[in-house]
């Protein structure tokens, strides 16, 4: 007996975001048999760039349960079955979190679809959802909502279920029955004497050398993660039988946990961190005049040769912050590039914008609004410091710039007052500016998570 499952999300990582739609299906190994569907009131508001995706905004899921409210329900639906996902452990995690929250223990065997698809029909150009059902003659209905999403998953799995030749389905469930599995070299003994705090990891290999460097705000939980085999690097690689020893360095926010794990990774090249050895996407803020002579922007990666006037480390935080500045100015957002529409902008005719994206409002008078929102992305260019949780109760942690431009970080003691900008810099130890650490910082400023910036 199968429960096959999609949800929306507010975003990628089940710790910061919430669930906004789920749907299930039964299934009993050979039909579907039952299913059940629900928005979901996230108690937080939705990120443009998901609403853009799914379709999903909040007038939508104001007036629908909280998760808290239908928990018993979905857990009924999803008791004694198969846990069945394309990309599984994304929905399982937000799941598994939600119940969490609300008191309710879960654990249940799980398939993935991406995973059984690639050994039952292997060969395929790609495995995303859309691209495996449209291989399968399955035509999706609804794309990027729970219900439609979950019923070409299921009849998705319909298909790997008829081809299963080999038993993959079968082993992949033998697979997930018992406890994580430890790598054979590792003792039980360090692992468990891991902490569930922020801060870097190394792998070491026999001989002591570090071969890969990671950053997590929960390092026990994190590193559990790897050893379930869910996360594709780690199945690519034999780094399981290399590893001998696990360290690591507390930091107390994420924050330094990013900035550490770049530099880190720079300083020590370890031979596992495939990814993060090459250059990061970056998206960027970019303005340019149209031959009307209204100043104009939009949201795009950074490539090479190009001059954003700000960078963010994902599109998420580029397109939010972007958002808000548009708001802030009363910018036309179709001259903003944030919307596509022919004639007037859907912001024009709710009132919240002025018209230049049809010439009623003059170049002169929009375009000195634009250029004080551009103006605007340098005031954060002032000295500042970034307060958050130390690495112990008895400290706090502080990210350091000076004119915009990162000094370092460090702990002091909560005893300790920063009065100013010299008193401050006595707290950090020296790194390295670039932009990895300006982007990761940029996309933290747009929703600084506890945390306390203080200007000088």
């Amino acid at each position: 007996m199968y429960a096959i499952v999609d949800i929306e999300t507010t975003g990628g990582y089940a710790a910061h975001h919430r669930i906004t739609e789920i749907a299930i299906y039964h299934h009993d190994g050979h039909n579907i048999t039952d299913h059940y569907r629900s928005l979901i009131n996230p108690g937080r508001t939705i990120p443009y760039f998901i609403t853009g995706l799914t379709g999903i905004n909040y007038e939508m899921v104001k007036e629908a349960p909280a998760f808290a409210n239908i928990a018993k329900e979905v857990h009924g639906w999803l008791e004694g079955r198969v846990f069945v996902a394309h990309n599984a452990h994304f929905d399982y995690s937000f799941l598994k979190k939600e119940f969490e929250d609300v008191g309710i223990s879960w654990n249940t065997r799980k398939l993935c679809t991406v995973r059984l698809a690639r050994k039952i029909i292997p060969g395929l150009h790609s495995y995303g959802l859309g691209r495996l059902a449209e291989s399968l003659g399955i035509k999706i209905h609804d794309r990027h909502r729970a219900s439609g999403d979950a019923f070409a998953t299921a009849k998705i799995f319909d298909q790997l279920l008829k081809r299963d030749n080999l038993g993959a389905i079968e082993k992949a469930l033998k697979r997930n029955s018992g406890e994580t599995i430890l790598p054979p070299n590792l003792p039980k003994e360090e692992f468990e004497m891991l902490p569930a705090k922020a801060g870097v990891y190394y792998f070491l290999d026999a001989h002591g050398q570090v071969i890969y460097v990671g950053k997590a705000i929960n390092i026990k939980k994190r590193i559990a993660g790897h050893f379930t085999g869910e996360a594709r690097e780690w199945s690519r690689s034999n780094i399981r039988n290399e590893i001998h020893r696990i360290t690591f360095e507390l930091t107390g926010t994420e924050l330094i946990a990013l900035i550490f794990e770049s530099q880190e990774i720079r300083r020590l090249w370890p031979k596992y961190n495939l990814a993060q050895k090459f250059k990061a996407e970056e998206w960027g803020v970019y303005d340019y005049e149209d031959r009307n002579g209204y100043l104009r922007f939009c949201v795009n990666t950074v490539s090479k040769g190009t001059q954003p006037l700000i960078t963010f480390s994902s599109k998420g935080d580029a397109w939010n912050f972007w958002w808000e500045k548009v708001r802030e100015f009363d910018l036309c957002p179709k001259l903003s590039g944030l919307q596509i529409a022919k004639g007037l902008c859907f912001s024009f005719q709710s009132g919240t914008c002025h018209g230049a994206c049809q010439g009623i409002e003059s170049v002169k008078k929009y375009n000195k609004r634009a250029q004080k929102a551009v103006d605007s992305f340098y005031e954060q260019g002032n000295s500042l410091a970034i307060i958050g949780r130390g690495r112990t109760t008895h400290e706090n942690s502080l990210v350091l710039l000076e004119s915009g431009n990162y000094l370092g970080f460090g702990f002091f003691d909560k005893q300790e007052k920063i009065s100013d900008f010299e008193s401050a810099r006595n707290f950090v130890k020296a790194g390295k500016d670039n932009r990895t650490v300006q982007n990761l910082i940029n996309s933290f400023l747009v929703n600084p998570r506890d945390a306390e910036v203080v200007l000088f």
